[in-house]
């Protein structure tokens, strides 16, 4: 079974966050159920600059204005197909913004090229390697699913994965005409939105099958609280809407070898993990390491509760702990938790940006790791706390309500708990799931049975794999004539 994926970011090649680590672990994954996948993705400057002897395999002479073609590079038994445009992605700054934070005034051209090409794709392939099956993931690959059905690949069964539904691809109406797409398309059974012109809505109308990285997730969406306008949309095609869970690639993210933590550690060595908790103390200039370490690894946005963040750091001094930030965002989100490391030096610490090498050191050396999203489609830190024994503490949202079972007296006394979940998003239930927490943490007996159950859970891809193995496997199916 041959599928190619469609990714505006993948890691190793360029993140900016959890989708990368998605279409980057998935490939792999695959593999193992005879799943042969490749990945599409733009050249940006900092792809170009990874690629190992790229190989030319297409010429598209004309897309969006400009030339361009597809190189193939294989990296770690993984096949990277890299459109190769310089007009469009040979550019400072990230692969969505200039180098000064602003969104690329073109984004809309950029991304429509990439699902162009992977539709091109599609229909003539790469030499001999023709997809089964095409997987477009988020608003950047949104055209793909539309592209695909006024061509020669309109009977290749289609994947639309929303990662976020909350980023749409949305823009005005006068991009239309360049799309290149039958008027048609303009309109409710389109990628027509409330008179513009919606990337994402239109894969959502328009794919064989549409997931989402989480089950909860999956029913979320179907409300208005959760739909983003989408919702209508989204229970109208209920019956092509599959949830499935998102795993992280336990070969990059494995204590007992990871190579950028200070000291590898088992489930059976789990003292061995100390001086990782020394050293992040070090990195964050904390006084001591009395106290539960609390940590959070982030976007500082108003989506990541991270306003409800700002608003108890104080209480989690006041109970004994010291919290780690790691994130960039929203600046009055950065200046409120600046504001409170300077009111408690050696006890609160910040680390604007993003910073790999720290995210896993925090990882392995905290004690908690923080979550308090006011959506969350699947999250991956939560999943990197449980492997780490970073015991997490989550709202009850979209994949952290499905992957952390909370620490309540019956999962405590069944010995299954991994974790804590707060509702609603507010200061005071975060505040109360705090003191469960500390309160635990004061008990090393629970603490390291929710370390240990943590540490067990399977967060892998090998079960999600088998899931969109047998997605897969269903849109090929013959269909069978109504009786």
């Amino acid at each position: 079974m041959r599928v190619l994926s469609v990714a505006s970011e993948v890691y190793p090649l360029v993140k900016t966050g959890g989708l990368a680590d998605v279409a980057g672990a998935l490939p792999a994954a695959l593999a193992a159920y005879g799943v042969d996948m490749q990945v599409l993705l733009p050249g940006y400057k900092q792809v170009m600059a990874k690629l190992p002897n790229p190989v030319r395999m297409l010429e598209i002479p004309e897309l969006f204005g400009t030339s361009a073609s597809v190189l193939a590079c294989r990296i770690d038994g993984v096949q990277y197909l890299v459109l190769d445009a310089p007009e469009l992605y040979d550019r400072d700054g990230g692969p969505y913004t200039d180098a000064y934070g602003a969104d690329h005034p073109d984004n809309w051209r950029r991304f429509a090229a990439l699902s162009r090409a992977a539709a091109i794709i599609a229909e003539k392939g790469i030499e001999r390697w023709i997809p089964d099956i095409v997987h477009a993931h988020d608003w950047q690959a949104g055209l793909v699913p539309v592209y695909m059905r006024h061509g020669a690949a309109a009977a290749t069964p289609t994947v639309m994965t929303v990662h976020n539904l909350a980023f749409q691809g949305q823009f005005g109406a006068d991009i239309f005409a360049w799309l290149g797409l039958p008027q048609s398309e303009f309109g409710m059974d389109g990628i027509e939105y409330y008179g513009d012109v919606s990337f994402l809505k239109g894969g959502l109308q328009a794919a064989s099958a549409i997931t989402t990285v989480s089950p909860t997730y999956a029913q979320e969406i179907r409300t208005p609280a959760f739909g983003m306008g989408l919702d209508g949309l989204i229970n109208a095609r209920a019956d092509v809407l599959h949830g499935i869970v998102n795993g992280i690639d336990t070969e990059i993210w494995d204590p007992s070898t990871d190579p950028l933590i200070e000291g590898h550690f088992t489930l059976s060595r789990l003292k061995k993990r100390q001086v990782n908790r020394t050293a992040l103390a070090n990195k964050f200039g904390f006084a001591d390491t009395d106290g539960p370490v609390f940590t959070v690894v982030s976007r500082l946005t108003w989506q990541k509760g991270i306003d409800v963040l700002a608003e108890v750091a104080d209480d989690i001094v006041a109970m004994g702990g010291k919290l780690a930030v790691l994130g960039a965002g929203d600046p009055a989100l950065e200046d409120a938790l600046k504001d409170a490391a300077s009111r408690h030096p050696g006890k609160i610490g910040l680390a604007l940006g993003y910073d790999e090498h720290l995210s896993h050191v925090m990882q392995a050396g905290g004690d908690v790791i923080l979550v308090p999203s006011r959506f969350e489609p699947c999250g991956l830190t939560q999943l990197y706390g449980l492997r780490y024994g970073n015991v997490p503490l989550v709202a009850r949202t979209g994949g952290l309500a499905d992957t952390v079972i909370d620490a309540n007296e019956a999962a405590i006394a069944a010995r299954v708990a991994t974790g804590f979940q707060f509702s609603p998003v507010s200061a005071d239930a975060l505040r109360e799931a705090l003191r469960r927490a500390v309160r635990a943490f004061a008990d090393p007996r629970i603490w390291v049975r929710l370390q240990n159950q943590g540490m067990k859970a399977d967060v892998s891809w090998d079960r999600s794999a088998l899931r969109y193995t047998g997605l897969y496997a269903d849109l090929l199916a013959p269909k069978r004539e109504p009786s």
